[in-house]
């Protein structure tokens, strides 16, 4: 394809910040390039426990550094589930959960989050059962754009508690929170897995760097993670492991602010032609097709046609009925992107 509108690919459009590129390349010079510890750098790690001592309160945080947020719920789906384990995912999800649960033996069980994506409280009360093992939730979302309130992560940790089960909360998106603050279940919950990362954030997507998290509750989780660790990842790559200790304390707030304008520019072009929620974080839109469109790969297959790159549905889904558009692009192609939609909604 030509020069296309590119709204298919979940990374920042913006580069990693100087002063981190400049740390990385200090540690490189200084001959950091060797195996770091399997749990990570001693730097990173203090960092990483001091930002989790004052967001959660939490008084000693067991933390692996992975590689990425992927490797981390790779490790994660290795040490908690069992073949038979239930694993609650809602529906739109992360493509990887499907298919790590269905790798490691375990079943999904899905609960459809449609057609406001908001967090289906009594859907997921209602699957749990005595298999139930993890209930997985990711907010700010892939694929929607969702952003859960307090009162609903309140309401899930009951939940959560009454069936002993443990909550995976993939956080990796939470810097981008577009219209008021962004809960996290560790605040009411201490069954919490959390997976955070830094390639979102600070547009470093390819220096694969994320970590895993708890409290002391589940110290011995992140204990066998990090066995598993060494005898797959080994670790996570040192130089950029330094140079993520100085990535914590950097401001991205002007990125955060870009990016709420390319959500508006999104939902204000398209709101009108399309049944579209707009999204509250990430830089996701989960959007319907249209009614001429018998499935979402046909209706992709025409946007294709149009030279416009975007993702069918199915592929977070077990629905096929809505596309992804990932607004990490420049304006002047999401200007583009909008006016070929508004086209392609008339069929």
């Amino acid at each position: 394809m030509k020069d296309p509108v590119n709204f298919s690919i979940g990374q920042p459009d913006f580069d990693v910040p100087h002063d981190i590129k400049a740390a990385a390349i200090r540690a490189i010079e200084a001959n950091c390039n060797q195996y770091s510890q399997t749990v990570g750098e001693t730097s990173l790690l203090e960092s990483i426990r001091s930002s989790l001592k004052s967001r959660y309160g939490w008084q000693e945080p067991r933390v692996l550094v992975t590689s990425g947020v992927s490797g981390g719920l790779l490790l994660a789906f290795l040490t908690l589930i069992d073949p038979d384990d239930e694993v609650i995912i809602t529906d739109p999800y992360f493509v990887m959960y499907k298919h790590l649960v269905n790798m490691v033996g375990g079943r999904c069980v899905f609960v459809s989050s449609y057609p406001d994506f908001r967090l289906p409280l009594r859907g997921i009360a209602n699957a749990v059962t005595p298999k139930t093992k993890l209930i997985i939730v990711n907010s700010p979302a892939n694929p929607t754009g969702a952003v859960y309130h307090e009162d609903e992560m309140r309401q899930l940790a009951d939940i959560a508690a009454g069936a002993d089960a443990l909550v995976l909360s993939d956080e990796i998106y939470d810097a981008f929170c577009y219209d008021g603050p962004c809960p996290s279940i560790a605040d009411y919950y201490p069954k919490t897995l959390l997976c955070k990362g830094f390639g979102k954030s600070y547009g470093m997507t390819g220096w694969r760097l994320g970590y895993a998290a708890s409290n002391e509750p589940l110290a011995d989780v992140i204990e066998q993670m990090t066995k598993l660790q060494q005898y797959t990842f080994v670790c996570a790559p040192t130089p950029f492991q330094h140079a993520a200790a100085a990535a914590i304390n950097c401001d991205i707030t002007g990125h955060v602010d870009e990016y709420r304008s390319k959500r508006d520019m999104i939902y204000d072009g398209l709101n009108d032609v399309y049944d579209l929620t707009k999204p509250q974080g990430a830089f996701y839109a989960f959007v319907r097709i249209p009614t001429w469109a018998a499935s979402a790969a046909q209706f992709v297959e025409k946007a294709i046609s149009e030279n416009l790159l975007i993702i069918p549905g199915g592929v977070f889904s077990e629905q096929d009925t809505h596309f992804r558009i990932s607004y990490a692009a420049p304006d002047d192609k999401i200007k583009q992107g909008i006016e070929i939609l508004r086209r392609l909604a008339r069929g």
